[in-house]
């Protein structure tokens, strides 16, 4: 683990379609930082395995189900959905080029290089945005983790992922009786609320206690079917 002492270190910096990306060294962590805030590091990866976890749990039993992972980050819901035979096409969305470069040549390539060489996984170079509006693929099951939560975007232009027409987006691309799971660095009913109206039945909650604040959670929904 980082000591106070240690000083991160910069080892690439892109300007990307949606602005800046990092990718640092903090002691023997990796990091990724986009405009300024942080995003994710390699020091647990805990609630990133729930989140796929509990997406298959949530599901009804279907044989191979097919997943579609948004946001590739360091790669901890990639790699623990390709270590699980049960999954079948294993899909993720990530709209930032340098992210999937770090995976397939840089740094993170050491983590992720088993997923990537998996004949169930691809990588669809999109912003999940448009891609759950304009796909037609579907899958049954929808795994999102490309903001820290909800009501704690990235980009600004990532809240309407949160609204009404982005969570019938989100449901148009669920096969029926899907499930959808959204990772949030903190619990939000308010979110609770909004899968709700939008139709999805079965909502709750799951959390992942951290050392100190409030804990990461996953929201869990089924597309009706």
């Amino acid at each position: 683990m980082p000591t106070s002492y240690d000083i991160p270190e910069v080892i690439d910096r892109r300007e990307g379609p949606y602005g800046e990306v990092v990718l640092r060294r903090h002691g023997t962590l990796l990091q990724i930082i986009a405009n300024g805030c942080f995003l994710m590091d390699t020091s647990d990866g805990r609630s990133e395995r729930l989140l796929v976890d509990a997406a298959l749990d949530a599901l009804d039993g279907r044989a191979e189900p097919d997943v579609l992972i948004g946001g590739l980050g360091v790669g901890f819901s990639l790699t623990h959905a390709a270590a699980d035979p049960r999954w079948g096409r294993i899909s993720v969305v990530e709209r930032e080029p340098a992210v999937v470069d770090w995976h397939r040549e840089g740094p993170l390539a050491e983590l992720s290089s088993r997923a990537l060489a998996d004949p169930r996984t691809e990588i669809v170079g999109a912003d999940l945005i448009t891609y759950v509006h304009e796909t037609s693929a579907t899958y049954d099951a929808l795994c999102l983790d490309i903001d820290n939560g909800p009501g704690w975007t990235v980009t600004e232009g990532n809240g309407s992922l949160y609204s009404a027409a982005g969570l019938a987006g989100c449901a148009r691309v669920l096969t029926p009786g899907g499930v959808l799971a959204v990772w949030s660095a903190r619990p939000s009913p308010e979110f609770e609320g909004s899968l709700r109206n939008a139709g999805f039945q079965g909502v709750r909650t799951e959390e992942i206690p951290v050392a100190r604040g409030v804990p990461d959670v996953v929201h869990l929904g089924v597309r009706p079917g």
